[in-house]
Formats: C-alpha cells, sequence, structure tokens
C-alpha cells in the first residue's frame, strides 16, 4: 500500500554570499541557519575560498554571468520570501546584487563584508562605494563597528555613536540599520537598531570566546529567515540576536583554531525539550517508587531537567507543583512541563554557567543527619547565604558566590541555609537523570 505525500511548504530564502569550505560562514552557515530557522535555503555563490577555522589561504571570484545565472535560476523556480547579501568582494558583484535586491521587491538583509576580524580591509574604494545603493534597497544592514566606520566615516565606540552611524545609513534609504557591538569594548555587547520611528539597543553580556567565526552570517539569515515567516524587523532582530548569543556559548569546538559559532543550536534544543521531560518524569517515577520521604523538605521536592542549551525557566522541564509526602509515601502534584520551575531550575541554570554539562538538579530537605551523610560521601558542598541577596536577584546572586566550586570533578551539592521565610534545603545536580538518582539513593541509603 502506498503512502499519501504530505509536502510542507516552508519559506525560501535566497543567500548571495561567498563559500567558506571551513563550513563556519558565507553559504554554508547560511544555509544551516536557515534551515534551522524552519526556511528553505537557495544560494547563488559569489565567490569560493579555501579556508578553515585558522584563516584563509586562498579566495576566488566566479564570474560575473555564473552570479547572475544562479539568482535567475532561483527567481525563476521559487517564489523568494526573503535574501541576504555576505560576501560580494568586487564593486561589479555588488552591483549585481543590488540589481537582484531591487528586482525581488521582497525582504531583504545586507550583511556588509568588508573588514576581517585582524582589521585588514577586504574590498577596494569602488567596491566599498558601491555598497550605498546597494543598501538603499535593502530592508536591514547589519554592519559591525568597523564596517559601520568604513560605510559612514563615523567611528563607533559606544551607543551614541552606534545610533549616529545608524541615522546616517537609515538616511540613505534603508529601513533599518542594525550596529552591532560586538567589537567596542565592554563586559555588555549593545546592538543599536536604528529606524526612522526609533532607536533600539539590545543588550546581552559578552561571552568570553574567540569561537565566533560565522556570527555575521548566521545573525543575517536568522533575520532574513524571520522576515520571511513575516516577523516585523524588530521582532526579527530581537529573535535572531537571541539565538546568536546562545549560537556563540555553545559554540561548535571543531578544527585547530577557535572554532565556529552553533548554526542549528536552536533546532538541536527543541528536538531535545521531549527527551529531557521524559528524563525528569522517570526520575520522579523512581523517586515515588522508592519513597523517598526523608529527603522531602517541608515546602516540597522538585526535580527539573535542562535541555542542553538552556538559558531560561522557560527551557526546564519540572514538576508543576511539587512532589509532596503522603501517608503513604510521596505522590507529584501535577504533571512535568516546561517553566514549572524557578527556584530549582533557576540554580541549575545558575550552576550551568560554570559546568554546562550539569543537566539535572533536585531540592532535598537540609538537617544534621543529610549534611553529615554528605561529607562522609566526599561531594563538594557549595554553600548560599540567599539573606545576603538584597535586590540582587537569586540566580545572578548565586552565580557571584560559585566561582570557585568547580575546580574539582566531585558532585556537586548546594546548601541554602535557612533564613527569614525560607526552609534550608540542599540542592544536588547531575549531568545525567541517572546519576542524579544514583546520588539521591545513595544519600538516602545513608540516612536510612
Amino acid at each position: 500500500m502506498t503512502r499519501n505525500p504530505a509536502p510542507v511548504t516552508p519559506p525560501v530564502v535566497l543567500t548571495i554570499a561567498g563559500s567558506d569550505s571551513g563550513g563556519g560562514a558565507g553559504i554554508q552557515a547560511d544555509l544551516k541557519t536557515i534551515e534551522a530557522g524552519g526556511g528553505f535555503g537557495t544560494s547563488a555563490i559569489t565567490a569560493v575560498t579555501a579556508q578553515n577555522t585558522q584563516g584563509v589561504d586562498q579566495s576566488y571570484v566566479l564570474p560575473l554571468e555564473q552570479i547572475r545565472a544562479q539568482c535567475d535560476a532561483v527567481f525563476d523556480d521559487f517564489n523568494v520570501a526573503a535574501l541576504k547579501t555576505g560576501m560580494l568582494a568586487t564593486a561589479d558583484v555588488v552591483e549585481l546584487a543590488t540589481e537582484q535586491v531591487r528586482g525581488a521587491e521582497t525582504p531583504a538583509v545586507v550583511d556588509p563584508v568588508m573588514v576581517a576580524a585582524t582589521g585588514d580591509r577586504l574590498l577596494n574604494s569602488e567596491a566599498e562605494a558601491a555598497y550605498e545603493e546597494l543598501i538603499a534597497e535593502a530592508s536591514l544592514v547589519t554592519p559591525n563597528a568597523d564596517e559601520a566606520e568604513v560605510l559612514t566615516g563615523i567611528t563607533v565606540t559606544d551607543r551614541e555613536s552606534a545610533r549616529e552611524a545608524g541615522e546616517r545609513l537609515v538616511s540613505w534609504g534603508v529601513d533599518g540599520a542594525l550596529v552591532k557591538g560586538g567589537h567596542v569594548p565592554g563586559e555588555n555587547i549593545a546592538d543599536v537598531l536604528v529606524t526612522e520611528d526609533a532607536v533600539e539597543t539590545v543588550r546581552h553580556p559578552r561571552i568570553d570566546t574567540e569561537a565566533n567565526h560565522g556570527s555575521g552570517c548566521t545573525l543575517s539569515a536568522a533575520i532574513a529567515t524571520r522576515l520571511a515567516y513575516g516577523d516585523d524587523l524588530s521582532a526579527a532582530v530581537q529573535t535572531s540576536i537571541d539565538l546568536l548569543a546562545r549560537a556563540v556559548r555553545y559554540n561548535l569546538n571543531v578544527g585547530e583554531g577557535p572554532g565556529a559559532v552553533h548554526h542549528t543550536v536552536a533546532a538541536r534544543d527543541r528536538a531535545e525539550r521531549e527527551p529531557t521531560a521524559e528524563q525528569v518524569s522517570s526520575v520522579v517515577e523512581t523517586f515515588v517508587d522508592r519513597d523517598v520521604s526523608r529527603l522531602v523538605s517541608e515546602v516540597g521536592m522538585n526535580v527539573a531537567g535542562a535541555t542542553p542549551y538552556a538559558e531560561v525557566p522557560a527551557e526546564c522541564a519540572a514538576v508543576e507543583g511539587r512532589i509532596a509526602r503522603t501517608f503513604s509515601g510521596v505522590e507529584p502534584t501535577g504533571g512535568v512541563r516546561f517553566g514549572a520551575s524557578t527556584y530549582v531550575a533557576g540554580a541549575l541554570l545558575a550552576v550551568r554557567e560554570f559546568d554546562a554539562d550539569q543537566r539535572f538538579a533536585v531540592n532535598c530537605r537540609l538537617d544534621d543527619d543529610v549534611e553529615l551523610a554528605v561529607e562522609s560521601l566526599d561531594w563538594h558542598l557549595a554553600e548560599h547565604d540567599s539573606s545576603a541577596d538584597g535586590d540582587v536577584p537569586e540566580r545572578e546572586s548565586l552565580e557571584s558566590t560559585l566561582g570557585d566550586d568547580f575546580e574539582n570533578d566531585q558532585p556537586l551539592a548546594l546548601a541554602y541555609r535557612a533564613s527569614v521565610g525560607r526552609e534550608a534545603q540542599l540542592l544536588l545536580f547531575a549531568p545525567t537523570a541517572g546519576s542524579l538518582v544514583e546520588r539521591t539513593q545513595l544519600l538516602l541509603d545513608l540516612l536510612e
């Protein structure tokens, strides 16, 4: 028996850019990002490069007629919902890209690849000048600080100079200019989106890594994909910046160089949601079968599991309510869902800032016998005084006290001492659901 087909129709996104044989940037990064974002990626390759995570060895610009033929082939067959440009290499190719953007009458994102990470200029002055007309036809231009200076002559050192550069770019006719702050020193990165109607600043903590190869390509491709889905410019930019921050933090440790950003990180994380929830459910079932009443505090117990790339409590699965003691043992008061925990999930996320392998956590009763049992197990017992948090969010306060607790390979236990309105608690952390069960049962065995 044959089956009926069930085709889907994703929005088509065209990228006009160079090829990166190392797979981290260029066309390769664009297509991975578009696919991960739910689009169908098509391409017109402008140049072929021989490069890897350590640098570029050679570059060859394709003949203009070959680039045009690729664009024609795509537009003749596909309903292109958005497009983006990357490495354009010469003035002639920039002018060809301008023709394609003008004729497409669809949202277009221009990533002006002009300055290498070393600070070297990648284009001659003629090609740089040709960008003004291309930008005028686009929906968004996404220069970093160095590229914004090349385009506008304005040195970007802070939010105000970024706004000034963005306003000058918008005056050329582009709908919006996103001046990226990654090259501007500081603990936080401020990306400034300028349109005719508003100036928005998107801030996020700087991630201490050099593995940012392909970051500009990934961001612009993600924005183009969101625009293809019909998002407005502000929403597309915000969503894509959040995605890039995650892609840089959970970067790909490949090659001998610094590595590349994780283009498909959001899709991979979504794929892990159901397995993570199932693993949390299995831990809860084991605790019910074993009857962990001795470790359940007055406020109840919860189990949280983070997806591999979780950043917020909404990406942690936990028990809806709590695991409570009953006359016959313990029972969960609700099912497992994402976003059900802030306390245990928040502590788990704070721990993951230092050790991203830790994915599961449980809170337990903390009394003298429990503490003695932990000490006898030779686990590392960290402490957090929540009464000293003041107005600082608890997760941030916890992160500030945990930095020295990840210099050994011992299992981690965290003691929250009793304070006004808060019962003393012990939190256990583990990289897998199975190891969390093992540690909890080992502690229970000693107490019983």
